[in-house]
């Protein structure tokens, strides 16, 4: 049974919904994003531009080394969700206490990773000379703080299966303004640089784990938490890893195409940097934006696909790609108008604001074309096709820029020139997902029908 702040996807208004689940969760990511631009934004203004770009030359690192197995929690939604629609609600708190048990064991594994090859993984990337040190330091904190980080990312995962985005927003701005307050001391008054916003973020995120994971303990609908259920399931992880798995080795493969990128940025020298890694955090606030809107068809798809309300996915669609497409014009628009002023504000070299401006308004006035993709992903992976939606991301996306960056940025090497890779690579996957839906659509419901009558696949 639902509870209160749970929500049936599979009737009632689709884009009344629609909206009513992503506005907490875009508020979460925005928020998120405000508290991590604190990190640089204190960084920036007590320790200069070195612990900036320092900070900066790690985060595509980050997503990539965690990104594989972040995926995980992505099968756990889709499983959890798909669950809500067949009114299962046994099978839903298997899967929940099985996924606390997978978050905490992948986090020890890759705090161990984390830690012990930081600064191998950033010598690979090219991470200039004069921030390397600063990276490495700051990587490896980051990386000990992991487990707690992956337990967050499955308990909101859980929460937004069952449609709740609005305790973990909660829980968020309670962490969020602990992590600033923690900023500010351990830069401005203990004079810490990168070690400092570290530890903060890692403090931060243990009080948003602990106060989920309350929730799911004190939980009575689909999404409750049982210690006794807290063991693995075989049929379950079957199913987890199948969705989850591709889905990482997407994000994974994604972020190692952004690795490629951030290795050419490298190449241009500390202040370009500097300068993108500014920009980084203004044009993430337009990706969290529409990823929240991209993350509900995800949810919405996986629980009428339990209720195997097929009408009603291609409806989610059509309003998830309007939806995506206004919040990205919107979100966009305001970033361009800001912008000058924040980069100035960060940053003390006119040269790194410039460089900053460049990529902001590059990318920002093309964004809505990812938010497009975003939700035909997701919409593949909340049918179960996780790894058609996987490879489809590879060759439009991760190996377009591989191709690019060895060729065209080689023939014109240029910020303009690097930066165009994005919308390219956008408009290129769209085209593909577009193919590929109607026909997966279509299989789907053949492999239902035959379920339900044997006698058809004969």
């Amino acid at each position: 049974m639902l509870e209160n702040r749970e929500m049936n996807m599979c009737e009632g208004s689709i884009l009344k919904k629609l909206i009513l689940y992503s506005l907490p969760l875009m508020a979460t990511n925005i928020l998120q994003l405000l508290f991590n631009a604190a990190d640089v934004a204190v960084l920036g203004a007590f320790r200069g531009d070195a612990p900036v770009a320092a900070v900066g030359s790690t985060a595509a690192l980050i997503n990539l080394i965690i990104g594989l197995f972040v995926g995980l929690s992505v099968g756990a939604n889709v499983l959890i969700a798909r669950c809500v629609g067949e009114n299962n609600e046994k099978r839903a708190r298997r899967i929940v206490g099985m996924s606390m048990l997978i978050s905490v064991a992948i986090g020890i594994v890759l705090a161990i990773v984390g830690v012990v090859f930081a600064k191998t993984f950033l010598t690979w990337m090219a991470c200039p000379d004069g921030v390397i040190d600063l990276a490495t330091k700051y990587l490896q904190i980051y990386f000990l703080g992991m487990p707690i980080m992956l337990l967050y990312n499955f308990c909101a995962s859980i929460l937004r299966a069952v449609g709740d985005t609005v305790r973990p927003l909660i829980y968020l701005v309670v962490s969020g303004v602990v992590n600033v307050g923690l900023n500010v001391f351990f830069v401005a008054v203990l004079s810490k640089d990168v070690e400092g916003v570290a530890i903060a973020t890692i403090t931060a995120q243990t009080i948003s784990a602990i106060l989920s994971v309350i929730a799911l303990l004190k939980g009575k609908g689909f999404a409750k938490l049982e210690l006794r259920r807290i063991k693995i399931y075989p049929k379950e992880l079957v199913m987890m890893i199948k969705i989850g798995l591709p889905a990482g080795v997407q994000g994974c493969l994604f972020s190692l195409s952004n690795v490629l990128i951030q290795s050419s940025i490298n190449s241009f020298g500390d202040l370009v940097v500097a300068g993108n890694s500014i920009a980084m955090q203004l044009d993430g606030f337009i990706f969290n934006a529409m990823n929240a809107v991209s993350l509900s068809s995800l949810a919405f798809v996986s629980q009428n696909l339990g209720a195997n309300n097929y009408e009603r996915i291609k409806k989610t669609l059509g309003c998830a790609i309007g939806l995506v497409v206004a919040v990205g014009i919107i979100v966009s628009a305001i970033i361009m108008a800001i912008s000058p002023l924040v980069c100035s504000f960060i940053a003390d070299s006119e040269a790194v604001i410039e460089y900053a401006l460049i990529r902001v308004y590059m990318i920002a006035t093309t964004y809505f074309l990812c938010g497009i993709m975003d939700v035909l992903s997701n919409s593949l992976r909340g049918l179960g096709l996780s790894s058609l939606a996987m490879c489809l991301t590879l060759i439009g996306t991760c190996l377009l820029r591989v191709v690019y960056v060895w060729t065209v940025l080689v023939w014109y090497r240029s910020l303009y020139v690097l930066y165009a890779v994005y919308p390219i690579s956008y408009v290129i996957s769209i085209i593909m997902f577009a193919i590929a839906y109607i026909p997966a659509m279509k299989k789907i419901k053949r492999q239902t029908e035959e379920r339900k009558n044997p006698m058809l696949s004969i």
